[in-house]
């Protein structure tokens, strides 16, 4: 077998295991898009499952937003993801920055336990920290669900930020050094633009992580003022019923923050994810 072909055969599995895990993503997707355009009467029909909707209807969308205050749990959302992000990415710069840079005793401990956290199902830490929030006070507030978020995203969030620091020559710092910058200064107008590409990555992941969170809403928020869109979307699953139409016209609607924020930085997060936050 010729060098040629071997490569074609390589090329040919590889689109393969690129088609399989694309369909996936791509049609959970789909099966939702169009189940949330299809009638009730055929989204229940046993006998005959269709692939696409026979009957176009929107009537989903409106039931939905009969049912459910959509646009509260749509500000409650984006309050704590934003504020949990923008928190998360500020904290993990300074600690990625400092675990990079610095060298201290407990270094590596510190590391190893940021890791064993990753291990650690968050569902395990829901009930004490519900007794604590009792406490202070806070349950049934945005606060408990920015705290939660916080805490569950910033160790693995300081982990990358830390790779991506580590990628950044230490000569581009001691140049700024030279020059009369001091520490801060050369972080903030030398570095950070320079690794643009990680803070977004992971501003991207914190964001993910806050808003497809559901556990914590669940038990920490009581009324549904307060509701996320995933908690608010629960509510559509009943003891006897699932309003299917409904709740995929929600998950479709909830789909769209994430999907218009990845048309933006889409090319951020990549060379983040690749290339790292400079090129040599």
């Amino acid at each position: 077998m010729g060098r040629k072909v071997k490569r074609r055969l390589i090329n040919v599995v590889r689109f393969f295991i690129l088609l399989f895990f694309l369909l996936l993503v791509v049609l959970p997707i789909y099966w939702m898009l169009v189940t949330s355009f299809k009638t009730n009467a055929e989204i229940v029909d046993a006998q005959q499952i269709t692939y696409y909707p026979h009957v176009f209807t929107t009537e989903n969308y409106q039931s939905l937003f009969n049912m459910l205050d959509y646009g509260v749990y749509l500000k409650n959302s984006i309050i704590v993801t934003l504020a949990t992000a923008v928190f998360v990415v500020i904290l993990s710069i300074f600690g990625g920055y400092g675990l990079a840079r610095y060298k201290f005793r407990g270094k590596g401990t510190m590391l190893l336990y940021f890791l064993i956290t990753q291990m650690i199902p968050s569902i395990l830490v829901i009930i004490p920290m519900y007794i604590v929030y009792s406490n202070m006070g806070i349950i049934n507030t945005r606060l408990s669900l920015f705290i939660f978020y916080a805490i569950t995203n910033l160790p693995f969030c300081v982990i990358t930020m830390r790779s991506f620091f580590e990628r950044i020559p230490y000569s581009l710092e001691e140049a700024a050094w030279v020059d009369g910058c001091g520490r801060f200064q050369t972080l903030w107008k030398i570095v950070l633009p320079v690794m643009f590409p990680g803070i977004v990555a992971v501003f991207v992941f914190a964001f993910i992580g806050a808003w497809n969170e559901l556990i914590a809403g669940t038990i920490f928020i009581n009324t549904p003022d307060m509701w996320t869109i995933p908690v608010g979307l629960k509510s559509l699953i009943g003891k006897y019923n699932v309003q299917w139409g409904a709740l995929m016209a929600g998950g479709i609607l909830a789909l769209l923050p994430t999907g218009i924020m990845f048309v933006f930085v889409q090319k951020y997060v990549v060379q983040g994810l690749t290339s790292g936050a400079v090129k040599e």
